[in-house]
């Protein structure tokens, strides 16, 4: 069956136009429960969700969708989606929703699901449930005497604050740090700055006024400019920017120098290996990861497994390897002694954990290595024009031209009608005029 519900991270979309409307919302949560029931206790399912404004129209169509197949469901109200797979598992639930679009604009919103476990579900699994929901099959609707009921968890806030709190080392503490966090107008825009100041430090809290519309306006982990500036304005020792379902991180030094997920994966796989917490030998990151991250780790004495984009494949590598650390260059950074996904407040601890540890500068503990020049370059085409002749060619020659000293990555987008081009080297200008070659000759061949 070909997916037409689910993408790369569950199901997205335009709120109010399919598949992100109400009815949908409702045939995917019947669909789901079907799925999920097994064995004849009283099922629940925990849902959670960020601050857009379309929230108000998909929680109560899921929520109706699971009391009609009889499962309880527990609303969270806007958490992150790290704190929804916790507390999946924690609360014994059969499964767990986060409503969130991740960092896209609020227009944008999507249904992510996740099991027992609190791990995000497979293409075969999510396949089970797109097929259901387009049957819309309506033969095992509870009887009215075994409905589900609703009811909101008031302590669900807490509940996470306390849990990111324990994975902070004990005997360290953030006394006299002054950090900025950049909430996005996001779910984490309660608990960031809580945990960040209950841990001791000094919090500057920016983009913490959620009105619905304003999630990742301008701010946030895809926009950290407004972070970097804060922590320049207000000397911070550090900053700290998540995305609006709090999964990502992206980090500023106190020069207000950008950190991103590759210098962040590379401080925790360093400090693991020394401390003798990293399993597998390495970390798992994504293709898109600089080439300057895989040669630190070689001088580390240890690996770096690529996957291609997207979390739950770095997950699914993890696991595979044997690795505990892993993520995106994107900020994405997941750590299973402590998450089944991305989990970007967590990940922050862990940061500023290194920094009280060594007792420098954030500029001096996290610049590990020297990115290597990369050029991105999106070009609007469909998939097939990768398999013209002309445009094998291209590549082919491009990579004799690098000869070993970068890396040439053609992929489509997973979202969008679109072909990214990306290289990477030693020589710039080289990588510049190749990718410049490259997307010239897709756009001939798309004309």
């Amino acid at each position: 069956m070909t997916r037409k519900l689910f993408g790369t991270d569950g199901i997205r979309g335009c709120a109010n136009t399919e598949p992100m409307t109400a009815e949908t919302a409702l045939r995917v949560a019947m669909a789901a429960a079907s799925q999920f029931r097994r064995g004849e206790h009283r099922h629940r399912v925990v849902i959670g969700k960020d601050t857009r404004l379309s929230g108000y129209l998909i929680e109560p169509a899921l929520t109706a969708g699971f009391i009609a197949k009889g499962m309880d469901v527990i609303l969270l109200g806007p958490l992150p989606t790290p704190a929804v797979a916790m507390l999946t598992r924690s609360l014994r639930a059969d499964m767990g929703v986060m409503i969130s679009a991740s960092h896209n604009p609020y227009q944008d919103n999507g249904i992510k699901l996740f099991g027992p476990d609190g791990g995000k579900l497979s293409d075969e699994f999510e396949a089970k449930i797109e097929a259901r929901a387009a049957e819309g099959a309506t033969d095992d609707h509870a009887p009215p005497g075994e409905l589900g009921r609703a009811s909101r968890l008031d302590d669900a806030i807490g509940r996470y604050v306390e849990y990111v709190k324990a994975t902070f080392p004990s005997g360290l503490n953030l006394d006299g740090f002054k950090v900025v966090v950049d909430c996005a107008n996001g779910a984490a825009y309660k608990v960031a700055p809580t945990v960040l100041w209950e841990l001791g430090a000094e919090v500057i809290p920016i983009a913490v006024h959620p009105d619905g519309k304003n999630i990742n306006a301008r701010c946030g982990a895809t926009h950290p400019e407004l972070m970097q500036e804060a922590v320049l304005m207000h000397q911070a020792d550090a900053g700290i920017a998540l995305d609006g379902d709090a999964d990502r991180l992206i980090m500023a030094d106190e020069k207000g120098h950008r950190i991103d997920g590759d210098q962040l994966m590379a401080l925790i796989g360093q400090s693991w290996a020394k401390s003798g917490r990293l399993r597998g030998n390495g970390i798992v990151a994504t293709v898109m990861s600089n080439l300057g991250l895989e040669r630190f780790m070689q001088t580390q004495k240890l690996e770096l497994h690529r996957t291609p984009v997207g979390d739950r494949y770095v997950v699914e590598a993890m696991r595979a390897k044997g690795c505990n650390v892993g993520g995106e260059q994107s900020g994405h950074i997941v750590m299973s002694d402590y998450s089944t996904t991305g989990d970007g407040l967590i990940a922050a601890l862990q940061i500023l954990a290194c920094i009280r540890e060594q007792k420098r500068k954030t500029s001096e503990v996290c610049t590990l290595f020297k990115p290597l020049p990369q050029i991105l370059s999106n070009v609007k085409a469909s998939g097939d024009v990768l398999q013209k002749a002309s445009i094998k060619s291209i590549i082919e020659q491009a990579e004799k031209k690098l000869n070993g000293s970068g890396r040439l990555l053609i992929r489509k987008s997973g979202t969008e009608p679109l072909i990214r081009v990306m290289a990477e080297g030693d020589d710039e200008k080289l990588v510049r005029a190749l990718v410049d070659e490259i997307v010239g000759a897709i756009r001939k061949e798309a004309a």
